[in-house]
């Protein structure tokens, strides 16, 4: 078996994440915008777990879930409702359709 860099997120009680160290949702929304060729302006990140906060520095806009910890939602730029109050859905209709 090869050597493998993993990192190693305990976010709740009942979830595990494991990943490269060499990878995480910011670069993956980095590469993304540098593909579709689009302005880091133009994009939003939504989440709720530690491993969103590297979106959160790539991204124009911060939205953390209203479930999401304190450490979470003081890095956002706004806090949504819930995920059971359809809170990405109401993030993306406060400011993505215009």
């Amino acid at each position: 078996m090869l050597p493998l860099e993993a990192f190693l997120d305990i976010n709740s009680r009942y979830n595990l994440e494991f990943m490269s160290k060499k990878a995480s949702k910011g670069s993956a929304l980095a590469i993304l915008i540098d593909h579709l060729g689009i302005s880091s302006d133009a994009t939003m990140a939504i989440g709720d777990q530690g491993n969103d906060l590297s979106m959160f520095k790539v991204s124009n806009l911060a939205v953390a879930m209203g479930n999401a910890a304190n450490e979470i939602k003081s890095k956002a730029d706004f806090v949504t409702k819930t995920n059971n109050q359809a809170g990405v859905g109401f993030a993306i209709s406060k400011f993505a359709i215009n």
